[in-house]
Order: C-alpha cells, then sequence, then structure tokens
C-alpha cells in the first residue's frame, strides 16, 4: 500500500442499516479506478445481499489479505469478518448480533489502519442502541476509535468540497460538541477558546493545508455588538484570538456566525472554528447535506466518515442515496498522502 494508491476498508457500519447499500454502490463505482482500492469490512453474505437489493451487476468477492490486487471492473472486495455467517437478521431491526458485526469491522479495519496495511478507513453509520446490546459502553464511533487508537481527545472537522471556489474546501472545526447549548456556553473560556483554535490550526497544517487561514465564529448576534448583545466575544473570543495571533497563526474574527460560514465557501478561510454543534452542522448540511463529511482529527489513523444516521426505515430497499458515502470516500482518497503526518502527530507516545 502507497499513499499514490491507497487501500481503504470501508466499515458498512450495522449491516441491517443502509450502510452495506451505500458501500456496495460506491465501490461498484470506483471498480473502474485503478488508482485506489476499497475493501468492504463485512460479513460477505451482508454484502452479496446488498448488491442484490440494487441489482448490481457486480462480483462479489472475498479477500484475505489487505493487499489483494484490485479485481477490476465491477468487482466488490469484502473483507470477511466472520460474525453473522449466513444467517443476516432482518433489514432496518435493532439486532444485536448486528451490533456485534458492526464492532468487529471496526476494530479489524482499525488493526489494519494502525498497521499500516490499510491508508485508511471509511466508516458507515452504526446503530447505538445495537452496539450496546453487545455490552459496549462507548457513545459512538469516535470513543470506540478513541481507545482502540490510545487516544483520549479527538476533534471532529467537517469538510465541504462543494463551495465557491473551484479547487477550495471548506473544513469546520467544533470549539464544544455533544452538550446542551446552555453547557456549551459555559464551556467556553478563554483557555478552551486557545486550546481549540490551536489543535484546529495544526489539523489543517497536518491534513495538507500550508500556510492555513482559520476564522473563529462569534456566539452572539452580529458578533455582540460591542457588547449589547452579550459580551462573550470581548471577555474570551477576542483575547483568545489575540494570544494565538501572538504566537504567529493566522487567525481572523470572532466573525458573526451568520457571514462566516458564506466567507469560507468562498475561498477566504481554509478552516472555520465553530463554538457550538448545531451553529457549524446547520452551516454546512444547509449548503451541502450530501458532500458534507466527518473526519476524527487527532487519531494516528485516517478515519472519514458518512454523517448521516442507519436509516433502518428504507434499509433493504435500494432507495438509500449513497452521496455522503462517495463524498467520505473521496475525501479519503484526498487525505490519504497525509497519513504519515497523521501518524507521526497523534501517534500516543
Amino acid at each position: 500500500m502507497t499513499s499514490n494508491t491507497p487501500v481503504l476498508a470501508v466499515t458498512v457500519g450495522d449491516p441491517v442499516g443502509i450502510g452495506p447499500e451505500i458501500t456496495a454502490a460506491v465501490l461498484h463505482e470506483f471498480s473502474t479506478d485503478s488508482s485506489q482500492h476499497g475493501i468492504a469490512v463485512a460479513d460477505l453474505a451482508v454484502m452479496e445481499k446488498a448488491v442484490k437489493v440494487l441489482n448490481l451487476d457486480a462480483e462479489v468477492r472475498a479477500v484475505s489479505s489487505w493487499d489483494t490486487a484490485p479485481g477490476g471492473e465491477g468487482v466488490i472486495d469484502v473483507f470477511d469478518i466472520g460474525v453473522l455467517g449466513t444467517q443476516i437478521p432482518e433489514w432496518g431491526r435493532v439486532d444485536e448480533r448486528a451490533g456485534q458485526a458492526a464492532v468487529t469491522a471496526i476494530e479489524v479495519a482499525t488493526k489494519a489502519a494502525l498497521d499500516q496495511e490499510v491508508a485508511g478507513i471509511v466508516t458507515g453509520p452504526i446503530n447505538k442502541e445495537a452496539v450496546w446490546k453487545t455490552g459496549s459502553k462507548h457513545l459512538g464511533h469516535t470513543e470506540m476509535l478513541g481507545e482502540l487508537t490510545g487516544v483520549t481527545k479527538q476533534d471532529t472537522m467537517f469538510v465541504v468540497e462543494k463551495t465557491h471556489q473551484p479547487g477550495h474546501k471548506m473544513q469546520v472545526f467544533f470549539a464544544t460538541r455533544h452538550m446542551s447549548l446552555r453547557k456549551a456556553l459555559d464551556a467556553i473560556n478563554i483557555d478552551n477558546q486557545v486550546d481549540s483554535i490551536m489543535r484546529a490550526h495544526r489539523a489543517l497544517e497536518v491534513y495538507g493545508v500550508a500556510d492555513p487561514r482559520l476564522a473563529t465564529a462569534a456566539i452572539n448576534p452580529h458578533g455582540g455588538e460591542n457588547g449589547a448583545f452579550g459580551d462573550e466575544e470581548i471577555e474570551i473570543l477576542s483575547p483568545a484570538i489575540e494570544e494565538v495571533r501572538a504566537r504567529g497563526l493566522d487567525v481572523a474574527g470572532p466573525i458573526p456566525a451568520d457571514s462566516v460560514f458564506h466567507h469560507g465557501l468562498l475561498g477566504r478561510y481554509d478552516g472555520i472554528l465553530s463554538q457550538y454543534h448545531d451553529q457549524g452542522h446547520i452551516a454546512a448540511k444547509t449548503f451541502d447535506f450530501d458532500g458534507t463529511i466527518s473526519v476524527t482529527v487527532g487519531l494516528p489513523i485516517l478515519r472519514t466518515s458518512v454523517d448521516h444516521g442507519t436509516a433502518f426505515d428504507i434499509a433493504g430497499t435500494g432507495k438509500a442515496d449513497p452521496g455522503t458515502m462517495r463524498s467520505a470516500y473521496r475525501a479519503a482518497i484526498g487525505y490519504a498522502p497525509h497519513v504519515e503526518a497523521i501518524r507521526a502527530e497523534y501517534l500516543p507516545r
């Protein structure tokens, strides 16, 4: 495996959700591209079932080695994890065995990435309830990957490739994530803001942006209007920005949230630090829902992911749109040349 011809391990997520279908569709599409090699990580029968649902003219081939040569047009390679065998649970239902298959696939793919047998992993959607039925205490993918790689601090980087500036992509970071808005505001202080800015700026460098330009979003309407609508910009954000600028970082802000993402789409900034979960999510997904994907920064491996759920209501119908999986897969190919830098920066010491 080389960064020029990356091998990517694609975990399908919950095998009775839409993950197998969107994985099959994307790997079938990319089977004509010899510059990369995607391998599904799942039970062989799961992928055979997905191909049947999609009515694809495809050969599903079991492989036991990550360095197996690509099969060529129409061939979907599967690293068979051997959890479910031929007894696949019913589509669209929470099932402990399906949860175990999802967990095992993540473990197998992560080990391959850590052992440098693959350039990175692309993850499909899991069902947390099914995973919890296995006895796992992890809240989700990110926490599981942290334990498997020995990392305790990870950041989410949203990537929006379809911008107003050809060749430019907007990358969105989050100062706070999964907490209530009230708690998120309480969690933002100068020290945390400095840390978030530093981590985001460094991530842009590691993931291939030379001399990155980062903008920080304001919290309050109109950036607080000099304290009339709130003083977080004056008391917290501006002092934090001044501190990182003194360290030589190119950081703008705080910029009102109703305009900063538009500036990012125009190519004025490489990255934007969103202050809370929905601030960044709404901006990115409203502009390009299917093209917005997630990268887990802080892991010593490359991991891109879809940013949607298992869609149990349409699983097994062939109706699932593979657009986000396509974007996640394409992003992994794009970031593959930076795998060595990612490993060097984030491998626990």
